[in-house]
C-alpha cells in the first residue's frame, strides 16, 4: 500500500478518536441533527478504521511468519499463514482503495424511478410495463420499499408513464446506473407475421430532496391544479378531486400524484417529485456548463438512444456502457439484476481509482 494512503487512514483513526470525543459531550446531544450526522461519521469512520486495523494486523502477521520459514520444525506452518496472509491482505487493499473513492452525497437517499415509453407504440408502453415489473421484482428481493407516485395506462395494458418512490438503503445509489434508454428487440404480442421490432423506453432515477430541499420554490411560481382520479381506486375516484397535478411555471416541469385518497397527502408526494426533478435540473444544467463526461438523464427515448439493449429471441442482455453482455435475460426481467447493476459499480470504481492514481 502506498504511504499516501496509509497517511490517510491514520489521519481517519484519528478522527474516530475526536468522534468518539465529540459523542460523549452532552452538548452534541442537544442538537439533535448535530448528533444524527456525526453518529453517521462515526459508523461510516469506525468501519474503516476497523479495516485499517485488521490490514496492520495482517502485515504484522505476514512479518512473522516470514521469519519461521527459515525453522524447519515451523516452516509448513509458516507457509500456510503466508498465504493466507498475502490472500487477505490483497483484499483488505482493495477495500480500502475503493473506501477512499469519492462518494456521491446523494447515493443514500431514497429514489425517484421514472419509466416512460418512447418510440415503439403500444409495444413500448408494454416494454415500460415490463421493466416496471423487473424493478419491482429486484426492489423485493433488495428489501426496498416501493409506492407508486403517478401513473399513465396505455390502452393494451402497459404503461405511458409510472413514477415509483423507491425507499431504504443506498436506494439511488444502487439504482442510478439505471438511467437512460432502454431498447427491446422481440416479436410484438401485436404482430401478425411474427416479426422482430425494436422499440425503445426511458428511465430516470432521481433522488430524493431533503425535507429542506436545496431548491428555493417561490409559492407564485407554482400552478396547483386538482382532478378526478383515474384507474382503480372504486366509487372513490369519481366523487372527490383528490389527485394533485402541480406545474413550475418558469420552468414548465410538471408533477402529478394520484395515488392517495387524501389531496393533502397527494400534494406533498408531487411536491416532493417537483423538488427532485427542479434539483436534477439543476445538477444537469451545472454538469453540462462543467463539460462532465455523463450525459443527462433520460436521453430522446429514440432506438439509437440506449444504455442498454434486451434481446428476447437470443435471450441477451447487453449494457452498452461497460461492453458486459450475459444470457439470461428471463431471469433479469425477473428482478435478477445484481449482476448487472454491481458490474456498473465496479467499473465507476474503476475509472474512479483510475483517475486517483493519473493524480498522485
Amino acid at each position: 500500500m502506498k504511504d499516501s494512503m496509509r497517511q490517510q487512514f491514520d489521519r481517519l483513526a484519528m478522527r474516530a478518536v475526536e468522534l468518539d470525543a465529540l459523542l460523549a459531550d452532552p452538548g452534541v446531544h442537544a442538537n439533535a441533527k448535530r448528533l444524527r450526522e456525526l453518529g453517521q461519521e462515526q459508523a461510516e469512520v469506525g468501519g474503516l478504521v476497523a479495516q485499517w486495523q485488521r490490514y496492520q494486523q495482517r502485515e504484522r502477521d505476514l512479518a512473522e511468519a516470514r521469519q519461521l520459514l527459515g525453522d524447519p520444525e515451523m516452516a509448513e506452518m509458516a507457509r500456510d499463514e503466508v498465504a493466507a496472509a498475502e490472500a487477505e491482505l490483497q483484499q483488505l487493499d482493495e477495500a480500502l482503495q475503493l473506501a477512499l473513492l469519492p462518494k456521491d452525497p446523494d447515493d443514500a437517499r431514497n429514489a425517484f424511478l421514472e419509466i416512460r415509453a418512447g418510440t415503439g407504440g403500444d409495444e413500448s408502453a408494454l416494454f415500460a410495463a415490463d421493466l416496471a415489473r423487473m424493478y419491482l421484482r429486484w426492489c423485493e428481493r433488495a428489501g426496498l420499499k416501493t409506492e407508486v407516485m403517478s401513473q399513465s395506462d396505455s390502452d393494451l395494458g402497459g404503461y405511458k408513464e409510472l413514477v415509483l418512490r423507491v425507499e431504504g438503503p443506498n436506494a439511488y445509489g444502487r439504482l442510478k446506473f439505471e438511467s437512460g434508454g432502454h431498447r427491446v428487440q422481440r416479436v410484438p404480442v401485436t404482430e401478425a407475421q411474427g416479426r422482430i421490432h425494436t422499440s425503445a423506453c426511458t428511465v430516470a432515477v432521481l433522488p430524493e430532496p431533503d425535507e429542506a430541499a436545496e431548491v428555493a420554490i417561490n409559492p407564485s411560481e407554482l400552478r396547483i391544479d386538482t382532478f378526478r382520479a383515474s384507474g382503480a381506486g372504486g366509487q372513490h375516484v369519481n366523487k372527490t378531486d383528490s389527485a394533485i397535478r402541480i406545474t413550475h411555471l418558469p420552468t414548465g416541469i410538471v408533477a402529478e400524484c394520484q395515488d392517495d385518497r387524501s389531496q393533502h397527502r397527494n400534494k406533498a408526494k408531487a411536491m416532493a417529485v417537483l423538488l427532485a426533478r427542479l434539483r436534477d435540473r439543476e445538477k444537469s444544467a451545472r454538469e453540462a456548463k462543467e463539460a462532465a463526461a455523463r450525459r443527462s438523464l433520460v436521453g430522446s427515448g429514440d432506438r439509437s438512444d440506449r444504455i442498454r439493449t434486451y434481446n428476447f429471441p437470443q435471450g441477451r442482455l447487453t449494457d452498452h456502457r461497460i461492453n458486459l453482455t450475459i444470457y439470461k435475460l428471463l431471469a433479469v426481467m425477473e428482478g435478477d439484476l445484481d449482476e448487472v447493476l454491481q458490474s456498473l459499480q465496479r467499473a465507476q470504481a474503476a475509472e474512479q481509482l483510475a483517475a486517483l492514481e493519473e493524480g498522485r
